[in-house]
């Protein structure tokens, strides 16, 4: 398998490793991400995934020597599969974090679209060149299109142009770019943030997202509901309520219930 999840405490590194495919996306790694959705899915001691490529690139795009080869119906259940791979992403209870250096593009450019947050080292390209050998991407459209709007969607699928980083942040397909050296330092730093908060607000905030992408917008109360009966939630609320009390003078006008106005005689 070409990709390979590591755990440290509350944080997990998924890495693609064909370093020298420019971490092209192959059956292979198409089974290693999945073992590691597998692993993830429920795993509630991790709290945040960094989403990364070994190398010089985060990853080329799908491997296009597997493609002359396919018959129609392989094509199709290729496709089905990265399909279900991406939408898995957004299901995870753990915030997933893409560090992007070298190029994202084609699937790779999806992949990283796939997770919650993006970074990106300066000199990162993003890109769509399905459209110059003939086809489109087989996943991710109508994310991409919900990601950055619909005109820059269609630039980036029908010139298939590479756009810097910079612009990527522009049009919302990069959440933050940090100089080139920086990024495993910044997508540590990203991922310990997110761990410290409970994990049943970060899974209840993944799962609103979804359900309103799918069109179900009253799943966010119950994502809401789901949360607020969680026993370390529930914790903290006690003690954020404690240490107000705690932290009002004795006799102040907070620290005692409020009186109703008495009626005018």
């Amino acid at each position: 398998m070409s990709a390979h999840l590591v755990v440290h405490g509350p944080i997990g590194r998924l890495t693609l490793e064909r370093p020298e495919a420019l971490n092209a996306l192959d059956r292979a790694t198409a089974s290693g991400i999945e073992a590691a959705l597998d692993r993830l899915d429920g795993a509630r001691e991790i709290a945040a995934v960094i989403v990364s490529g070994s190398g010089r690139a985060f990853c080329a795009g799908n491997d296009v020597a597997e493609m002359p080869g396919l018959t129609a119906p392989e094509a199709e259940a290729l496709s089905l599969r990265w399909q279900t791979i991406v939408d898995r992403f957004a299901r995870l209870p753990q915030v997933t974090i893409a560090a992007v250096r070298g190029y994202a593009l084609g699937g790779g450019c999806m992949l990283a679209l796939a997770q919650d947050l993006r970074v990106a080292e300066a000199s990162a390209r993003f890109g769509l060149p399905e459209v110059g050998l003939g086809f489109n991407p087989s996943d991710g459209i109508a994310r991409l299109h919900d990601g950055v709007g619909g005109g820059h969607a269609r630039d980036l699928l029908l010139t298939g142009r590479m756009v810097p980083a910079e612009e990527a942040r522009a049009m919302g397909l990069v959440n933050e770019v940090v100089p080139d050296g920086s990024l495993d330092a910044r997508a540590a730093e990203l991922a310990e943030r997110i761990a410290r908060h409970p994990r049943a607000g970060l899974a209840a905030s993944k799962r609103a997202v979804a359900e309103i992408r799918a069109g179900r917008p009253g799943g966010e109360a119950q994502a809401y509901a789901a949360a607020l009966r969680d026993p370390e939630t529930r914790a903290r609320l006690l003690a954020f309520v404690a240490r107000r009390r705690a932290d009002q003078p004795p006799g102040s006008a907070t620290s005692r219930p409020s009186r109703a106005p008495r009626p005018a005689t």
